[in-house]
């Protein structure tokens, strides 16, 4: 082979190796290209179903809270009647007193009225507006509450842990023991 071969020879494998490279760096780029596209599509994918599972169990709670509010409606509602009736009792032996529970009875009343025509959202606004305007009322209602659950707490019983001291028996012996050494 002579030089002139040898050199002939280098441009095209030079080329081949080029074209080669270049067809391995676009197929790397489509191939990345490909699997980010997939990658976001499947991230898309989760974002929207757990948005509609946020929204579902959003949905679910909601109705569950304004259940529960409708059946504190309603007991308050019978509490306002019972009071309503202890009221006519006590208005023969005590008429202020009767008077009093009566307007108690109107206050629980109108309190559960009220109750029943809210959601739970609207509550929650109601709550938040409230918190707003009367920030001290509302601490001092939390600290009272602190203090109650507090003294509940340390007045109830407490379940005492077994003890995990030796027994009589195994502190005399070992007494007795070093007596003998």
């Amino acid at each position: 082979m002579s030089n002139q071969d040898f050199e002939g020879a280098s441009p095209k494998s030079t080329r081949r190796s080029e074209s080669a490279t270049d067809w391995t760096a676009r197929t790397a780029r489509e191939a990345f290209s490909s699997a980010s596209s997939l990658a976001g599509e499947a991230a898309e994918k989760v974002k929207g179903a757990a948005a509609d599972t946020a929204a579902t169990l959003t949905g679910e709670v909601k109705q569950v809270l304004d259940r529960k509010v409708e059946g504190g409606a309603e007991m308050l509602g019978l509490m306002s009647r019972s009071a309503t009736r202890a009221a006519e009792e006590l208005e023969g032996q005590s008429p202020e007193m009767a008077n009093l529970v009566r307007a108690v009875a109107r206050r629980v009343d109108g309190f559960a009225g009220d109750l029943r025509e809210q959601s739970v959202d609207e509550l929650i606004r109601t709550a938040a507006d409230f918190t707003r305007r009367q920030p001290a009322v509302v601490f001092g209602l939390a600290a009272l509450a602190g203090f109650f659950a507090l003294r509940t707490l340390k007045s109830s019983p407490s379940i005492s842990a077994p003890s995990i001291q030796p027994s009589q028996s195994a502190s005399s012996g070992a007494g007795s023991r070093r007596n003998v050494s």
